[in-house]
């Protein structure tokens, strides 16, 4: 029933474009773990258990999650719902006409999430991490949820049970000729199931799977072009050598 309730609630954010840039606190800066094949498998399980109810990842099968190390019985058992194969792509359980009819659009698919919120301020990866990691009680708000990086986001907080309710702790500072509210810390106000180490720790791994389901190839592209790399400097090496001896004769 908690998953239930959960999903229906991250769904309630489409409206407010829950993923758009917003005008929020600086990013941090997610770790990179995209090479730690246990930091994507646990990932993996939170990106299904939390988000997948909802949000569809339309350009990724759950058979290419071998390349995480997993096996397919570990993925049919552990990581599809009973009326998915292990060759279909991880579509949200949600069905879509139902979503548009109560939402007024489907939530976005979530493939090329962390690629596409790259900005100046950072990288899409720095943005999910950020996000995931600002969520605040707001009774203001229609979802009862706020974020510090997204204000007046329209998703409600998808990891409220792992991480708890906290409040922001706010400072006024001086901007401009003008006194303004920062928020410069948090006060727990219910402990979530997570320690904050935790959570960030989790919010890591979800984040490093995002960034490997958006280009899974990345990790070997990167391994390959550097032994073309070391190989084009060996052979320029050769073929100078072979240039100068060719030519040592003539004047």
């Amino acid at each position: 029933m908690k998953k239930i309730l959960l999903s229906l609630a991250l769904c309630l954010g489409v409206v407010g474009g829950a993923w758009a840039s917003g005008d929020g606190i600086p990013l941090d800066r997610a770790p990179k773990r995209t090479n730690d094949m246990a930091a994507l498998q646990n990932g993996a399980k939170l990106f299904v258990n939390y988000c997948l109810s909802c949000h569809s990842a339309a350009f990724m099968r759950f058979n290419r999650l071998r390349d995480i190390g997993l096996t397919d019985k570990q993925i049919a058992e552990n990581l599809t719902f009973t009326t998915d194969k292990i060759g279909d792509t991880m579509k949200a359980a949600i069905d879509p006409h139902l979503a548009k009819a109560w939402f007024g659009k489907n939530p976005p698919d979530l493939t090329l999430i962390a690629r596409s919120r790259s900005s100046h301020a950072g990288t899409g990866a720095d943005y999910v991490y950020t996000l995931l990691r600002s969520y605040y009680r707001d009774e203001s708000k229609p979802t009862g949820w706020n974020n510090a990086a997204f204000p007046n986001i329209g998703m409600p907080h998808p990891l409220w049970e792992l991480q708890g309710e906290r409040e922001p702790i706010h400072r006024k500072v001086e901007s401009h000729g003008h006194e303004v509210e920062v928020i410069a810390g948090w006060e727990q106000v219910k402990p979530g199931t997570m320690t904050q180490a935790e959570y960030d720790q989790n919010v890591g791994d979800l984040v490093a799977f995002l960034q490997w389901m958006g280009e899974p190839a990345a990790n070997n592209r990167v391994r390959i072009g550097v032994w073309v790399l070391l190989f084009l400097a060996v052979f320029t090496v050769v073929a100078w050598r072979l240039n100068a001896a060719y030519w040592k004769d003539i004047k």
